[in-house]
């Protein structure tokens, strides 16, 4: 049958047929649409029951339903005779979290924390108010659901230091069975358990991919099959937390997949404000959360608390419960209930971009017929550009001091097209870069397609740190990272773009064309292009978080005056509450740091595991264990 509505917008008319096929597309097209992020897809939110009926006492409450905390929360569940709840801020992720090329439009939005830090004169200078943007998850799988999705362990050394330093158990050898027990697939249909599913991303960009593969080539640096024995410098195409076209952070993976469990509840948009300690201060025995922005509620504990809220905010809840450096509580007239150095040991990975054009008036396919297409191949075949994420799986390692195996710097690369004009401004508003140099990339890709590359300092030396602005839950902490404080990270950063300079003279780039865009910055002026005081400047501008925040709750042996939880992550002087997330690396491993905390919380449970059934009167317990 004709539709009206359909011929209406046509000067021709239809007799019917193409109508009806018409009207069954859109009908198709609506129903894929609705599909990319079902209700079904994630943990049913117990909120309603839990307003209706109040809350039990569970054993374990887990604060965070993260890269961490869903990991937690599904093995814990794992055995029937523990009741398990999570607590997650958020809600279930926006379909754009589902669709891996679309994760610069993430930040800046409800389903993100949106944190500033402060300004300073050395970093970040060519971002709005000259501020770096930190955005975290805010939803099921956290920032598991907005990253970059690329898998990578980082290195041998990286745990070995972490042993060193007195964390007992924690070498490389120690933890690589938790690496390999994450992405190991287990259970069956009746007891399902989590597990990373890893996939290689779709490639789309292949001229790019073989203008840097060749031209590393060129310069020694060898391709590698993967990252995973813990010592490889090279370029790879890291594998990601992907499965059939969809992301597949841990909130799906291993929390969604067992929400069925009845020992186990979820409720979203719970913000969780306060830990309350008993008279001692030993134990937390209930958490106060806000529901929906407007009812007060609280849990009892009858076990414990795991906090894995995040390297942000599981230390600003910790100190808005008292735990941290009592002379800055007590200025906000927090009660103390204990004086650890909460909030200190603030560390990521600071990165420098370069911006090269290549392709230069090269024709290209107009931009908006290349987008309906891949919405089209998306919707109906979960597959094309919307699939992938363009190069930005294409990661490197070298060492630019040539002193050993480990690398100094990591590269991270991402493209745009000419003429993607509502493409650059989706990524540049993601990172905060301000409008005249927006501007000034803009005008570029204009006639020519760009290459973004991040270099990045695998192996910071500056440390910053993370202070509440008031005692008020609301209010976001004062975030301090302190980029660029050792001369040496800019010093790394330097020999990072020597090594690109050298990359634009193979003959791979010069194939393409490849050249530098230089943004014209003002203070850089003075300076002799390409010089090492212009590129002290440059960096200066153009260096920005790499949103691998770890560290603030720092694990260290009880006898280290900066520990903050010992090497079974128990929280110093209390004797039922675990962190377990990035915020408890004693130095942030040499890459992508999403794998590790997958790690830390799967490592984490068999701590759990052990320390309480072994307190369990009940000899049964372990055998309910389903591996």
């Amino acid at each position: 049958m004709s539709s009206p509505l359909l011929n209406a917008q046509c000067a021709a008319q239809s007799v019917g047929t193409f109508n009806t096929m018409v009207n069954a597309l859109l009908q198709t097209l609506v129903a894929a649409h609705c599909a990319i992020s079902p209700p079904e897809l994630w943990p049913p939110d117990y909120a309603n029951q839990a307003l209706k009926n109040g809350l039990e006492t569970y054993d374990f409450v887990v604060v965070g339903a993260g890269s961490a905390g869903s990991v937690i929360a599904s093995r814990l569940s794992e055995n029937p005779n523990w009741k398990v709840l999570v607590l997650e801020a958020g809600g279930d992720p926006p379909q754009e979290s589902e669709i891996p090329n679309l994760f610069f439009a993430l930040p800046h939005t409800n389903a993100t924390w949106n944190y500033l830090t402060e300004s300073s004169d050395k970093a970040c200078l060519g971002l709005v108010d000259r501020r770096c943007y930190l955005p975290g998850g805010r939803m099921i799988g956290g920032s598991g659901g907005i990253n970059a999705m690329n898998y990578v362990r980082g290195n041998r050394r990286d745990y070995d230091n972490w042993a060193y330093e007195g964390n007992t158990d924690w070498g490389w050898d120690d933890v690589l069975p938790y690496f390999e027990r994450s992405v190991r697939p287990v259970g069956n249909d009746t007891h399902p358990q989590g597990y990373v599913t890893l996939n290689a991303f779709p490639v789309n960009d292949v001229d790019v991919e073989n203008m840097i593969y060749g031209g590393t080539n060129e310069l020694g640096i060898p391709r590698v099959r993967e990252f995973t024995v813990g010592r490889e410098l090279g370029f790879s195409n890291a594998p990601g937390t992907i499965q059939n076209g969809h992301r597949n952070s841990t909130g799906k993976s291993y929390l969604a997949k067992v929400a069925q469990r009845p020992n186990l509840r979820v409720i979203k948009n719970a913000v969780v404000t306060k830990l309350n300690f008993d008279e001692t201060g030993k134990y937390v025995i209930s958490v106060n959360f806000v529901l929906q922005d407007k009812y007060e509620m609280k849990v009892s504990i009858d076990k414990e608390l795991v906090l894995s809220a995040g390297a942000i905010e599981s230390p600003k809840l910790l100190m808005l419960s008292g735990v941290g450096p009592a002379d800055h509580l007590r200025k906000l007239r927090i009660s103390v209930i204990h004086d650890l150095p909460i909030g200190a040991n603030l560390n990521d990975h600071v990165q420098v971009m370069l911006f090269m054009k290549f392709n230069e008036h090269i024709a290209r396919p107009v931009m908006t017929v290349d987008n309906l297409d891949s919405t089209y191949n998306y919707l109906i075949h979960q597959n094309g550009s919307l699939a992938s994420q363009g190069t930005a799986s294409l990661t490197g390692f070298i060492n630019t001091l040539k002193n050993g195996p480990y690398p100094d710097v990591q590269f991270h690369h991402s493209i745009l097209r000419r003429g993607d004009f509502s493409g650059l401004d989706t990524y540049f508003t993601s990172l905060n870069i301000n409008q005249d140099l927006k501007a000034q990339i803009r005008k570029v890709l204009e006639t020519a397609d760009l290459l973004v590359v991040s270099n990045m300092v695998t192996n910071p030396k500056s440390t910053g740190n993370i202070r509440l602005r008031s005692a008020d839950y609301r209010e976001p902490p004062k975030l301090t990272p302190n980029y660029l404080s050792d001369p040496e990270d800019e010093a790394t950063l330097l020999r990072a773009i020597r090594f690109q300079e050298q990359l634009l003279n193979t003959a791979a780039y010069k194939a393409m064309k490849a050249t530098l865009i230089l943004p014209i910055i003002g203070e850089c002026n003075g300076y002799v292009v390409q010089s090492d005081e212009y590129w002290r400047c440059y960096i200066k501008y153009l260096s920005r978080a790499t949103h691998h925040l770890t560290g603030t709750v720092k694990m260290a042996p009880e006898t280290d005056e900066t520990s903050c939880v010992n090497p079974r992550l128990r929280l110093s002087d209390c004797g039922n509450v675990r962190v377990a997330d990035a915020s408890i690396m004693p130095q942030v491993p040499s890459a992508n740091t999403n794998a590790a905390t997958i790690m830390i919380a799967e490592k984490a449970v068999d701590f759990i595991r052990e320390d309480w059934l072994e307190m369990d009167d009940d000899g049964d317990d372990e055998e309910e264990w389903h591996f």
